[in-house]
């Protein structure tokens, strides 16, 4: 299962570390706890609108791009899990060979 947040929070840290920003610094500028963001970027906390929008706003970024991105990395990720659903599992052992184990 894909986890939106967990999605938008790696895509709002990679957004705040390419601008050399700490996690100090975005909550002074977005005035949120700086807790609060560490949950979020780690997936542990939904972001609403409003608190989105601040960090967005906090590290000028467009919202637009943020939701484009993880819209991208949820794709992706849905993507990996068809595949690995459509791989049928085989047995690594030849045929004719006979496994038996001690009890």
């Amino acid at each position: 299962m894909v986890l939106f947040r967990r999605l938008l929070g790696d895509v709002l840290r990679s957004a705040r570390m390419q601008r050399g920003m700490t996690l100090r610094e975005l909550s002074a500028e977005a005035r949120v706890s700086l807790g609060y963001i560490s949950e979020i970027e780690r997936g542990q906390k939904e972001a609403s609108s409003e608190l989105l929008a601040s960090l967005c706003q906090a590290m000028d970024l467009p919202l637009s791009d943020v939701l484009r991105d993880v819209a991208d990395a949820v794709a992706l990720e849905e993507a990996a899990m068809e595949i690995v659903a459509s791989t049928p599992i085989t047995a690594a052992r030849p045929s004719g060979d006979v496994v038996a184990s001690a009890a």
